[in-house]
């Protein structure tokens, strides 16, 4: 009986759920970047967390260091990480692709990546954690016994508009359609001459771009460190393994079943059982579920 109470007051607990919905945007945001380099390049971008992490560490360091505004230092952080997405393509992925060497070649390239982009971070920026500086923030308020902190409308404002432009885009735009038919079957797409590089740098960019929204939001509440890129990858990838490729969607629901996880775990059972849940619920969709809630339908 007294299991059962506290089982129902952390599931009563609004304080918890405002938690849950806060992770889940920015795993979702995550996986809708992972999603975008999957749909328009048929490539996992083991790179987006180191991405996020630079844009939000480059916004904190311009403001606490150099005085700039949230909204400027803002701008220069998701200008950044575009231009880190867009060389990453040109100089590492490309590179290797169009020398024959597979996709693990490339893999094993932008693994490479993520760490050269996570040391040299702190190299020109500091190892030590830094306080997170969004460039959107409200004036924190109470609904209930619950606080609503100063990030969380906005990276439920973003993660909303985010899903529903890229929804729209890839499914409503000629060039998205083109991007999904490139990233579906790249082979075919080269025979009949559609412009594959085009629409892989694309993907790239806006992977980088909806990764910087999410870090420099995030950074917000949860303070940043070039640690967090290698832990924003795993969380990110996750998303979309659980919740699928079928739709752009489906990263949204990924990132809520992580995020449950990732806050309900540790009230339970403690804080240090987190990465082994996190590692059985992992084990259990690939083992179970490899395509996720939302697998891609196949049309014959």
């Amino acid at each position: 009986m007294v299991g059962l109470r506290a089982g129902l007051r952390g599931m009563t607990n609004p304080q918890l759920w405002i938690a849950v919905v806060e992770n889940g945007c920015f795993f979702a945001l995550l996986g809708l970047a992972f999603y975008f380099n999957l749909t328009g390049a048929g490539f996992f971008n083991f790179g987006i967390g180191a991405i996020a992490m630079a844009a939000a560490f480059t916004g904190s360091w311009l403001v606490t260091e150099h005085g700039l505004s949230r909204p400027l230092a803002g701008v220069v952080g998701v200008l950044g990480a575009i231009a880190i997405a867009v060389v990453m393509e040109l100089a590492v992925v490309r590179p290797v692709q169009a020398r024959g060497e597979g996709e693990l070649s490339a893999l094993v390239a932008v693994g490479a990546s993520l760490f050269t982009i996570i040391q040299l971070s702190g190299l020109f920026l500091g190892h030590e954690a830094r306080s997170g500086q969004p460039f959107w923030s409200t004036a924190p308020f109470s609904v209930g016994s619950a606080r609503v902190g100063s990030t969380v409308v906005p990276i439920v404002v973003i993660t909303a508009a985010l899903f529903t432009l890229s929804y729209l885009a890839l499914q409503r735009t000629r060039l998205g359609r083109l991007t999904r038919a490139i990233g579906n079957d790249t082979d075919a797409a080269r025979v009949l001459g559609l412009p594959i590089n085009t629409a892989r740098l694309l993907s790239f960019a806006a992977a980088g771009l909806i990764a910087a929204l999410a870090g420099i939001t995030f950074a917000g509440r949860s303070g940043v460190s070039p640690d967090n890129a290698l832990h924003w990858t795993i969380t990110g990838f996750l998303a979309l393994v659980i919740g699928g490729t079928g739709t752009v969607w489906a990263p949204l629901l990924g990132g809520a079943l992580l995020a449950l996880a990732n806050v309900f775990i540790p009230f339970y059972f403690g804080g240090d059982v987190l990465a082994y849940g996190l590692v059985v619920v992992a084990m259990l969709f690939f083992a179970f579920r490899p395509e996720g809630v939302f697998a891609p339908r196949v049309r014959v």
